[in-house]
């Protein structure tokens, strides 16, 4: 009866194990394993898009895309920001889609009024999904402000980084992913 008990609880840990490394980043972020990268998983529950009409992830397969976990009052995202708005400049023209989801930390950060008032002070041009409900932020399985995921062509998260920093590195990503050959139609 201990055996089959213990093997049973071994079983759960691993499948549970399994599932947590289905689509979690490391702590520190960076490079996902080849064959490790899972789909990214889609926009849910946007209160508003600003800058953007809706986007769905499946529409830019053949694109790169920068999805930028934010919120307008948080010092290190505002730290953070020049760089992904330099990319978006950089790069829009080359295959380039920068999505910052504004994730609310406190209340008053859900007013689609102050994030509108936000991105014009701010002088954001990339689209902004507005994620009040936090259902795109866990369906990423994000845990911090700002977090950065990069999407290759094939619809795969393929790259994280959380917080200020690795600025270079996230950039040679996404020259990277960008010199890569688009999917093949209908795969």
């Amino acid at each position: 009866m201990r055996i089959r008990s213990s093997i049973l609880l071994l079983v759960a840990g691993l499948a549970a194990s399994a599932a947590v490394l289905t689509f979690a980043a490391s702590p520190s972020g960076g490079d996902l394993a080849p064959g490790a990268a899972p789909l990214a998983p889609a926009f849910q529950n946007i209160e508003a898009w600003h800058n953007s009409p809706p986007l769905q992830l499946d529409a830019l397969r053949g694109k790169v895309v920068l999805v930028d976990f934010w919120t307008y009052t948080c010092i290190n995202c505002l730290n953070h920001l020049p760089y992904v708005k330099d990319w978006h400049a950089k790069y829009k023209d080359q295959g380039l889609v920068v999505v910052g989801v504004h994730t609310p930390e406190f209340a008053f950060e859900k007013s689609q009024q102050n994030v509108k008032d936000a991105i014009a002070r701010l002088k954001i041009e990339h689209a902004v999904a507005q994620d009040n409900s936090y259902a795109t932020w866990k369906s990423f399985r994000n845990q911090y402000w700002p977090a950065v995921y990069l999407i290759d062509k094939q619809g795969k998260v393929v790259y994280s980084h959380f917080g200020e920093g690795r600025y270079r590195e996230t950039e040679q990503k996404i020259q990277a992913l960008l010199a890569e050959p688009a999917p093949a139609p209908g795969s």
